[in-house]
């Protein structure tokens, strides 16, 4: 199926428009239907570009044919500049069967693997996909952390600006995540005193001024939504995020034009059903704490594309 059967866009156009106009495109990993439906509900509610990101894990909960049911089911209009996107691809073989299904962008994660590899692989992909006007993402340097079996690293290293204009250059690839200090998962910083190396983003963008660059493991780690967990029975310790005003500098003064939401978006619907279900005990339909979740996330999706990401009526 082709993407734009479904109403998606590829990001290309919007992130070229985020990189000429200062902000950040959100990408929010989505992984059922109330978060699917939160995340849509807050663009079109904000007049907000947004990517739905899924990863390989996320895709293998709900199964190919139900996201792309849920895809069709939202009515998308390509004037809501809403892309489907693959996080975190494993393998081109992978990134492929994504295009070929109706995702309308692709990151493939050989971050991990020696360069000559990550070049050859995404430069592989980049082929496949421009043949078919799908954006491709890539990633130098490496994030530690751990999201979920699909993504998960011991190791970090910041990207190296020497290397990105070789890399871009022989990849063709659109957009280029950088390690500058985020991590995945809800333990991002050991202090409060931890800043991102916004000295090695200026390096890389002055050496690729022109292609936009993404961060990944941006999340804030909201402290009201671990609160919420370990009050109504969770036990989340020492957890801390991405600082918000780091966050909104990225997007608003460098030439970071996406950045990934994923764990915050977990915590606010995990805070919201044990908060609902503890406070109403009665309570056993699922709609209505799962109501609950939805309307957290979209709050919470609401305010970073208004406050931080500045993409509020950037359609």
């Amino acid at each position: 199926m082709k993407y734009t059967d479904l109403g998606l866009i590829s990001t290309s156009e919007t992130m070229k428009s985020a990189l000429r106009n200062k902000f950040a495109v959100p990408a929010f990993n989505v992984y059922n239907m109330e978060t699917l439906t939160a995340v849509i509900s807050a663009a079109r509610l904000t007049h907000s570009p947004v990517i739905l990101a899924i990863s390989e894990s996320a895709l293998k909960y709900m199964g190919q044919n139900m996201l792309i049911g849920l895809i069709s089911g939202a009515k998308i209009s390509p004037s809501e500049r809403i892309a489907l996107h693959l996080d975190h691809g494993s393998s081109v073989r992978s990134c492929m069967q994504a295009i070929d299904i109706g995702f309308s962008s692709v990151m493939l994660d050989f971050s991990k693997r020696s360069l000559d590899e990550n070049i050859a692989a995404t430069n592989e992909i980049a082929l496949y996909a421009h043949a078919r006007d799908v954006t491709v993402e890539s990633e130098l340097g490496e994030l530690s952390g751990i999201e979920d079996e699909n993504t998960h690293n011991e190791n970090s290293c910041y990207t190296d600006p020497k290397i990105v204009a070789d890399f871009v250059r022989k990849t063709h690839t659109d957009s280029l995540a950088v390690a500058i200090g985020t991590s995945h998962g809800a333990y991002k910083r050991k202090s409060a005193d931890d800043k991102l190396r916004f000295d090695i983003l200026t390096e890389i963008q002055e050496q690729i001024p022109y292609t936009p660059l993404v961060l990944h493991g941006a999340s804030s780690i909201p402290q009201d939504f671990v609160d919420d967990i370990n009050k109504f029975g969770g036990n989340i310790q020492d957890s801390m995020g991405i600082d918000l005003e780091q966050l909104n500098f990225a997007a608003t003064q460098t030439n970071i034009c996406k950045i990934n939401i994923d764990s915050d978006l977990r915590l606010g619907t995990t805070a919201a059903i044990r908060k609902y279900l503890a406070t109403n005990p009665a309570i056993f339909n699922p709609r209505e704490y799962l109501s609950a979740a939805r309307d957290t996330v979209q709050d919470y999706c609401i305010f970073l594309i208004r406050e931080i990401f500045k993409s509020y009526n950037k359609i």
